[in-house]
């Protein structure tokens, strides 16, 4: 399975703290912006404590809202900050995590950020299932990138093989007949 189906877009295996060629990495975040475990321990971790510090003036977000900071010690210009939704509580569900990639996008938008890299929002701790998390993103990016002239690239980053391999089948069948 090829690593790129659609121009804009590709799936890759790797830690998003190191995405060296990106300019705005998203954190899935917590309502407080804080370190936490999974990618916002890593990406808060990596960037130094002046990334917590910075959210703090921002806090608390809500379920299916996007902010951005700086990427402080990152090698990324920007961290873009989504609250997605805890699956089975945040209703409705899967608008809160289409609004995460929908916000994320045109945040992106408005700062002239070109390449962006998103983690599986809300799919670790807050046990939303990656298959449904998974079309819900590809589709929202692939609807949202129409609006949004300046971005280049947008990368899921995929922390296992199994991750990117949903990843990937989702891109392939969401943008099957554009190439």
């Amino acid at each position: 399975m090829p690593t790129v189906q659609h121009p804009l877009v590709e799936c890759v295996q790797a830690d998003i703290a190191a995405q060296e060629d990106i300019d705005a990495v998203v954190n899935a975040a917590n309502a407080q912006l804080q370190t936490g475990g999974g990618v916002a321990g890593a990406l808060h971790r990596a960037a130094g404590p002046e990334l917590a510090r910075a959210g703090e003036a921002q806090a608390p977000i809500r379920p299916g809202q996007a902010v951005i900071t700086a990427g402080f010690n990152l090698p990324n210009t920007h961290v873009i900050h989504c609250l997605g939704p805890v699956y089975g509580m945040d209703e409705p569900s899967a608008e809160l995590l289409a609004s995460c990639y929908r916000q994320a996008l045109e945040l992106a938008e408005q700062h002239g950020i070109q390449r962006i890299a998103f983690p599986a929002l809300s799919t670790g701790a807050f046990g939303y299932p990656m298959e449904e998390a998974t079309e819900i993103a590809v589709s929202t990016v692939l609807t949202s990138l129409a609006t949004c002239p300046s971005i280049q690239l947008v990368r899921f980053v995929l922390f296992d093989k199994a991750s990117l391999a949903v990843h990937q089948r989702w891109l392939e069948q969401l943008t099957d007949g554009e190439n």
